[in-house]
Parts: C-alpha cells; structure tokens; sequence
C-alpha cells in the first residue's frame, strides 16, 4: 500500500470530495483542487457523477497528479475499473456497489478501500469487507445527498467505537461531532461552494483538528 495505515487515519482529517458543478465562471477543477490542495485538504476523492467517461478520465489524470504531489491520497467514487486504469491509490463505494461483489479481491490488497456506512452493522460489514475506511453520514443535511439520513453524535460514537479502522463523517457542523471519535469530516460544497475555496480549506483544517483533538 502507498499509504500506511496510521497515514490514511491522518489523512482523514480534512477530506475533499469534488463536485464541479459548484464551480465559479473562469475556474477549472484542476485549479481549484490545486488550490485545496495546498492549502491543507488531507484527502481528495473525484466524485463527479454528470462527467462523461472520457472527460472524468482526464479530469481525474490531472487530479491524480495534483493529489501525489501534495502526498495526498487520491481515491475514485465508484468507478472501479476506472480507480485500476488509472492505478488511482483507491476506491470509494457505497452499500448499493457492494453487493454481490469483493471490492477488496477487484482492486487488490495494496489500494485504499473506502466504503460508505449508516449503521453499526454496516459498518462492522464495511470492516470485514476490507474497508480501509468508512465514510458516515451525511451526519448533517446536505445538498449533494439529498436522501441521506441524518445521524447523531451519539450514533457517529457507536459506530466508531464498533470498529477499528478510520471513520470520517460526511458532511456537517464540526462542533457537533466533538466526542464522537471521528477521525475527520469529508466536504463537497464546504469547499467547493465558497468563493474562495483555499481560504474555507485552511478554515476547516483549523477547526477539524479542534475537532478531532476534542475526543480526548
């Protein structure tokens, strides 16, 4: 793996997840997650579900290379065969793209496996799968999960307490996840949203290690 596993608990801390369609007239993905990127995202993850294939591809090139030069894990939403193709660090997937596969024996031993969870059972599953990580949430409301269940800090704490891998929460209000014992929060337009996204990554860093150095 290119990534221990103490690195990609750290790593967790601020988690950028893309989504050009937040993007300001004149900017480019590229730039912004440039930008992101060097002002402190832990994390990059592509998720750009209205991209044709071709596009993606070279978006997520370009990103991929962005990623290792900052030594930031760069991971692909879903797509498998396209995370292989590009030899990308992983893979992030949801329950419904596990089901009737081994998303571990696709991808191999060494890649970052990612897998999204709600629940304590299926977040113990996500573990026992091979999951490297496990994405929670959204723990708040947000605009890019529309019907996704809001989960308390008292069910955040349950489910980190349930296994032994990282847990980063998507989405969210960081002083309303002090003691739950999440290792991070993953942002969509908490970044990308913001007219100046550099500035809103360096704001959360700050307040995601608060955060985190909260659960004592």
């Amino acid at each position: 793996m290119r990534f221990t596993k103490d690195e990609i608990r750290k790593a967790m801390l601020l988690y950028a997840v893309t989504d050009s369609s937040w993007l300001k007239e004149g900017q480019t993905l590229a730039q912004v997650v440039e930008d992101v990127l060097a002002n402190g995202a832990t994390f990059l993850q592509i998720r750009e579900k209205e991209m044709e294939h071709g596009a993606f591809l070279a978006e997520a090139r370009q990103l991929q290379a962005t990623a290792a030069k900052h030594h930031v894990p760069f991971v692909v939403n879903d797509a498998i065969d396209i995370a292989l193709e590009l030899d990308a660090d992983g893979v992030h997937v949801g329950q419904s793209d596990i089901v009737g596969k081994d998303v571990r024996a696709m991808i191999g031993p060494d890649k970052i496996l990612g897998i999204s969870a709600n629940t304590v059972e299926t977040a113990v599953a996500a573990q026992a799968a091979g999951a490297d990580y496990i994405g929670v949430g959204a723990v708040f409301p947000t605009s890019t999960k529309k019907d996704a269940k809001s989960l308390s800090r008292e069910e955040m704490r349950a489910i980190c307490e349930a296994v032994d891998i990282p847990v980063v929460a998507i989405g969210g209000n960081l002083s309303q996840l002090s003691g739950s014992g999440v290792d991070g929060v993953a942002v969509v337009s908490a970044i990308f949203a913001q007219p100046d996204p550099g500035e809103a990554t360096r704001h959360l860093l700050e307040l995601s290690r608060a955060m985190v150095a909260s659960h004592g």
